[in-house]
């Protein structure tokens, strides 16, 4: 199924506010003068899977439907939309509680790992009990398809373009879906990158998109987080604007996910299975 532009925030859900005005002292050449800032919000967001929380994270309080849907799925609670069967949310007076009804047997896996993780907006990994959760190796996509790398910066032209939330305040970060054909489609926003693309992966498979006929486009660095939540989906894609770090290189070329940091106008640099691309770059080419 082809996925739809959507730029826009779904906030119909909730109606709180993702950005808010604030009198400042902006000061240049030693002068100062008073003016108003857009300023992003962010909220604590509890999850609770059938009446009990597993991780509070912060972020951006838009599109928690499809925060709480591509957590579910990059997590591995959840190995389908199958297994979820309602997501309730509800304001409360220190966040957001989304509260997810998930099927028995995903619930008492969740249950076995006793895992209780406090997010934050640049960490991954918070509240991982062992190494042995920390590094999760997904089975290895078998994604078919391909790009130009032209595609690549018309791609993330588009992307900085519909980001709506960060050209008013400069604070967030967007995950986009690039089709094979070059075009962007969705597009999710958020003040931590790994929560844009959990975002980005809930919007997708709520509108049933072919995870084998594109790619991930994202305004961060390429960490393993990153990668282990696009091969986690079957996403066999995925370009960074920034550096990505030595661990998801291992991990992207383990999962057979092509990864691609420093995209920047018309220069980027392939750390992994170069395949996916119609011209093959070099290995360490400067960005």
């Amino acid at each position: 199924m082809k996925c739809v532009v959507a730029h826009e925030p779904q906030t119909a859900e909730m109606n709180h506010k993702t950005f808010t005005g604030f009198e400042v002292s902006r000061w240049s050449n030693g002068r100062s003068r008073q003016v108003a800032e857009q300023v992003a919000e962010e909220e604590a967001v509890a999850l609770e899977y059938n009446g009990t929380t597993h991780a509070v994270m912060l972020a951006s309080p838009a599109d928690l439907e499809d925060f709480a849907i591509g957590f579910s799925l990059t997590e591995g609670i959840v190995t389908d939309l199958s297994e979820l069967y309602d997501i309730e949310i509800e304001a409360r007076e220190h966040g957001i509680s989304v509260r997810l009804h998930i099927a028995a047997r995903a619930f008492a896996s969740l249950k076995e790992r006793r895992r209780s993780l406090v997010g934050r907006t640049g960490c991954g990994l918070c509240g991982a009990e062992s190494l042995e959760q920390v590094y999760r190796v997904p089975a290895a996509v078998t994604s078919v398809s391909r790009h130009r790398p032209r595609s690549l910066r018309s791609g993330f032209e588009q992307l900085r373009a519909g980001q709506i939330l960060m050209q008013n305040t400069g604070a967030t970060h967007a995950a986009g879906w690039l089709d094979s054909q070059g075009r962007l489609g969705l597009i999710r926003e958020d003040v931590g990158r790994h929560n844009a693309l959990d975002k980005l992966i809930g919007a997708l498979t709520r509108s049933r998109c072919d995870f084998n006929q594109g790619g991930l486009l994202v305004t961060s660095r390429a960490s393993y987080e990153m990668v282990l939540k696009a091969a986690s989906v079957g996403i066999g894609f995925l370009a960074a604007i920034s550096a990505p770090t030595a661990l998801a290189i291992r991990l992207a070329e383990e999962t057979n996910v092509t990864l691609v940091g420093f995209a920047r106008d018309d220069c980027f640099v392939v750390y992994s299975h170069p395949e996916r691309l119609h011209e093959r770059l070099v290995y360490g080419a400067e960005p």
